[in-house]
């Protein structure tokens, strides 16, 4: 069964390269390996780094949300695919009114999820939900918002998926998807050892594994990422497509530059077998802390990354 969560992977977030993010992305935590499937609870402090970092974007697009649906509006959102519930904050914040239910499918997420909220003095209005989809999609319950940040992906069938979301909403209930954006970059195209243009080969390694991923899930059917026309089919009526950029420049904060080597560090474990021996040299030097061009030291690392919202309308 599927797990799910909101932000991102270290592809990045991938789900922004499959447009990522992934996203996530991606941005968004997934394994690279042959094994598709993902181990959520030893992902979570990078999942929550990830989506620390791209906070300002998810708070602008929490914001723009608010321009779609009025505040007063939303009694009870939903964030499917939680993960550690940084966006489920994130959301209560911009909608005071509603109660907030974090879903995901892993109880260490969850846990992480109702921390956070305690922390931030939303414990009153965030609640949490153990929910494995598709099959307990109907177990939700009724949403003024829907978010799904980076997960729909992870449903083997996205059409079916979007009709059961949109038979969860209320009339002139919102939902927002997270899906596409553009691919992570952390480093120039040349960077000064190795072969240039890095990065543009470790995407196409993703792409190949992100296909490979979908063709595995249960139920997987091919559908093109047109959410529009996913939308439309779902009866909803798309209310507008928006992306927001995380743009970290040079020099990087220190929580940047670990998730820079985390997000290194699973390539180079995921992917090293299919790379070129040049490649792998590359990637092991960046990953040397001795390294004087490593990533623990270099001043020309960033974080560039865009997260597409798509949403629409239940009449």
């Amino acid at each position: 069964m599927n797990r799910h969560r909101a932000s991102q992977p270290p592809h990045g977030d991938h789900d922004h390269d499959h447009s990522d993010s992934h996203g996530h992305a991606h941005t968004h935590a997934h394994s690279h390996g042959h094994d598709t499937e993902l181990d959520w609870g030893r992902l979570a402090p990078l999942l929550e780094a990830q989506a620390e970092v791209a906070g300002g974007a998810y708070r602008e697009a929490a914001a723009w949300l608010g321009t779609l649906v009025p505040a007063s509006g939303v009694r009870r959102l939903l964030d499917v695919g939680s993960g550690p519930g940084v966006i489920t904050a994130v959301l209560a914040e911009a909608f005071p009114y509603a109660e907030a239910v974090a879903v995901d499918g892993t109880p260490e997420l969850l846990e992480r999820a109702r921390a956070r909220a305690e922390a931030q003095g939303l414990g009153a209005r965030v609640s949490t939900l153990r929910a494995e989809l598709p099959d307990e999609t109907g177990s939700l319950g009724e949403a003024d918002l829907l978010w799904a940040g980076n997960s729909l992906h992870h449903i083997g069938d996205q059409r079916a998926a979007v009709a059961d979301f949109a038979k969860l909403l209320r009339p002139g209930g919102l939902i927002a998807l997270v899906e596409g954006g553009l691919t992570p970059r952390h480093l120039p195209r040349d960077i000064g050892i190795g072969r240039p243009g890095l990065e543009a080969r470790l995407d196409a390694e993703h792409a190949d594994w992100f296909a490979r991923m979908r063709a595995e899930l249960p139920g997987s059917t091919r559908e093109p990422d047109d959410w529009r026309a996913l939308f439309v089919s779902a009866g909803l009526t798309p209310a507008g497509t928006r992306t927001f950029l995380v743009d970290v420049p040079a020099p990087v904060p220190q929580v940047v530059r670990e998730l820079a080597v985390s997000h290194f560090g699973r390539l180079r474990e995921g992917f090293g077998e299919h790379l070129e021996a040049e490649d792998r040299a590359t990637l092991d030097r960046l990953l040397d802390p001795a390294d004087e061009q490593s990533l623990h030291h270099r001043t020309d690392l960033f974080h560039l990354t865009a997260h597409t919202v798509h949403t629409a309308r239940k009449g």
